[in-house]
């Protein structure tokens, strides 16, 4: 972090964070959009990896030569860490994030999703022995009734069992991504953000292009055309650009206010949903929405105390 950033600077950081989360509240109404052309999850998400995959080798070589002075060498432990790291945050959260979209809406996938920076509150106490708070218990406490809330309301919508299971697999991507944050944590101040970003998503897309090919066989140039506009925006606005903006806002303003600016992401994908999907929330979710949002923040700002 710039620890004494410039207004200007500030500014300028706190506008890319804000785009970097609007950029990747795309990524679920990209794909909803991509599954009305009768796609299976599996295929969709190696589309989206295949075309970001060049981009992430570029950079990591850009990066590399420009900074080739400067970076660290890499044991094999090291390389093997990030890549397990990018298969648990960008391959298995990424797979379970998109099957959960075969069966919820955009608009609850998000609030569900959202749930991360708690789960890693609870690993971090279950395998760091870090200690829970009062204040923080009570932001889990609003925070899981918020949940429950849109939930609820999305029991009463739709069939239950698919909800249910859309839920479920929803919430083991946010498990999955809170792993990824949490071994990140250790190591990325060693090796660097965009090296440690871009390893990790190329060991993601082998990892995906690995299961694709073993497990679905799909012809994955067989299908119609909008699907491939739609997995090559994708990859472009809602997984390269983001990454790399939300990562050097944080750079300059922290982790802590990038976090408040974040808090955009659930709110930007309801209405985008509502625009491109035709997306209705009831008051009870838009509730819960509200009460997750602040159960989130409570959790994320008590870290600075």
């Amino acid at each position: 972090m710039n620890h004494n950033p410039s207004p200007k600077q500030y500014l300028t950081a706190a506008v890319l964070v804000f785009l970097g989360a609007v950029f990747v509240s795309t990524k679920a109404i990209l794909v909803k959009l991509a599954y009305q052309y009768d796609i299976d999850s599996a295929s969709l998400l190696t589309l989206r990896l295949l075309f970001a995959f060049p981009f992430f080798v570029g950079i990591l070589m850009w990066h590399s030569v420009k900074k080739s002075k400067d970076l660290p060498r890499l044991k094999p432990k090291d390389w093997f860490r990030i890549a397990l790291l990018g298969m648990s945050g960008y391959y298995a959260a990424s797979l379970c994030d998109f099957i959960g979209l075969e069966y919820i809406t955009a608009s609850f996938e998000r609030i569900v999703l959202y749930l991360y920076p708690t789960i890693v509150l609870i690993l971090s106490f279950v395998f760091l022995k870090q200690k829970i708070n009062k204040n923080q218990i009570w932001a889990l406490v609003l925070t899981y009734v918020g949940v429950g809330l849109a939930f609820w309301e999305n029991l009463q919508m739709h069939l239950g069992d698919n909800v249910i299971l859309g839920t479920a697999f929803v919430f083991a991507s946010a498990l999955f991504y809170s792993f990824y944050l949490l071994g990140s944590g250790v190591i990325l101040p060693k090796i660097g953000t965009i090296r440690f970003n871009s390893v990790a998503m190329m060991a993601a897309g082998f990892g995906m292009f690995t299961h694709h090919f073993l497990f679905i066989q799909t012809n994955l140039f067989s299908f119609e055309m909008p699907v491939y506009y739609l997995a090559l925006a994708m990859a472009i606005f809602a997984t390269v650009i983001p990454t790399f903006l939300i990562v050097e806002g944080v750079r300059v303003i922290g982790p802590n206010n990038a976090a408040i600016i974040t808090s955009i992401g659930p709110i930007s994908t309801i209405v985008l949903a509502y625009i491109f999907l035709d997306e209705r929330l009831g008051w009870i979710q838009w509730t819960g929405t509200l009460f997750v949002i602040a159960g989130v923040l409570l959790i994320t700002l008590r870290k600075s105390v």
